[in-house]
């Protein structure tokens, strides 16, 4: 039988983008669910006949509970992931409905690892922050760490133009991130971190080349650690172009009142304006992703660096690849591990450079 994938949240930018790998590379019907009917119609007639829609509400359990049960696999791309619970991934074990998600907030991905066993007891697999970074980010870092009798140093940096050609969902993402400092593990030990502090010049490749960046706070600060035991340090740091929006982005961080911008309605007026201004600037400086993952440790008695990049023109577009992936890969058998895992727990290297050899997307790795 041909398998049957549901994506919620699948009208957006990222959710559209993954129904589009899914259906380049698989041949799954692809149901779509959206509360505005109209503009999801429309992402199915760009995509093709393997994509219906369906009008839903994740507020309706029953609804939810329904579309489910008939699928065969469930991607959930409905952030902001600050503001969602793991219901969804719930319901999906008490259904055996495998699951993937694009959630990139630290306070979902734990609580979605929180149902590890009962989703190994139901027989499924279930893999959060799939998307680019994270996801396609933690698999080049997991390369890294391979290349070492001993990881200690993981250094993650993250660079997006413009608005990467996602939504206003991934406006929200970013100054929910401002909220409130955060623990990084740093020197074998968690120490708190401020957000959008210790600006630090990366050199990425062309066309981004020297850029800056700054702390942020992702599930890849937590889940790395846990993943690679031995490594003592890990930074994920974060930066945009044109630089004066790291300007602006320290400024909410930093001056703006901390009791303002725990406020919903705060969030939404900078979301907004922040997308209304990006619609302006990706004309000169694209959309596009750059990610710089550099690992450092022991080889051979001796300290050394590897470090791995990756460009791609259109972040919203690579976030559809690393998890329309590995959708691809358990529609196809080719991964299964049961339990709910973060990427760079649950994909092997060879699997991973297989996505990406399929998508011509190109990693290039050097020693320093």
């Amino acid at each position: 039988m041909t398998p049957r994938v549901l994506i919620l949240g699948g009208r957006g930018r990222i959710g559209s983008s993954i129904a589009q790998d899914i259906a380049t590379h698989t041949q799954a019907n692809i149901t779509i669910t959206s509360r505005d009917i109209t503009a999801a119609t429309a992402v199915s007639q760009r995509i093709g006949s393997q994509v219906d829609v369906v009008k839903l509400d994740l507020a309706d359990t029953e609804a939810l509970k329904k579309a489910i049960a008939s699928s065969d696999l469930v991607i959930h791309s409905a952030g902001p992931f600050h503001y969602r619970d793991a219901s969804v991934l719930k319901t999906c074990i008490e259904q055996g409905v495998n699951y993937l998600d694009v959630s990139d907030h630290p306070s979902f991905t734990r609580k979605a690892l929180a149902y590890k066993s009962a989703a190994e007891e139901a027989g499924i697999t279930a893999i959060v922050n799939t998307g680019i970074f994270p996801g396609i980010s933690n698999s080049m870092v997991r390369e890294g760490v391979e290349q070492f009798d001993q990881a200690e140093h993981i250094h993650l940096s993250y660079l997006v133009s413009g608005s990467g050609g996602a939504g206003i969902t991934v406006m929200r993402t970013t100054f929910l991130g401002l909220q409130k400092p955060f623990d990084g593990w740093i020197d074998g030990k968690w120490q708190e971190v401020k957000p959008y502090s210790d600006r630090e010049a990366i050199e990425f490749p062309d066309p981004y080349r020297r850029s800056h960046v700054y702390w942020f706070n992702m599930p890849e600060t937590f889940t790395l650690p846990e993943a690679f035991p031995t490594v003592k340090t890990v930074i994920t740091k974060f930066g945009s172009q044109p630089d004066f929006y790291n300007h602006l982005t320290w400024i909410a961080a930093h001056w703006f009142p901390k009791p303002l911008m725990q406020q919903r309605s705060a969030i939404e007026f900078l979301a907004h304006v922040s997308h209304a201004m990006t619609d302006v600037t990706n004309r000169f400086s694209g959309i596009g992703v750059a990610i710089r993952s550099e690992v450092s440790g022991d080889k051979q008695g001796k300290q050394a660096s590897y470090c791995s990049t990756l460009i791609h023109e259109n972040t919203a577009i690579a976030a559809g690849c690393g998890t329309g992936s590995l959708a691809q890969f358990l529609l196809e058998g080719k991964l299964k591990k049961l339990g709910v895992w973060v990427v760079e727990q649950a994909v092997s290297t060879d699997l991973f450079h297989q996505a990406m050899q399929q998508r011509g997307i190109k990693i290039y790795q050097q020693w320093l």
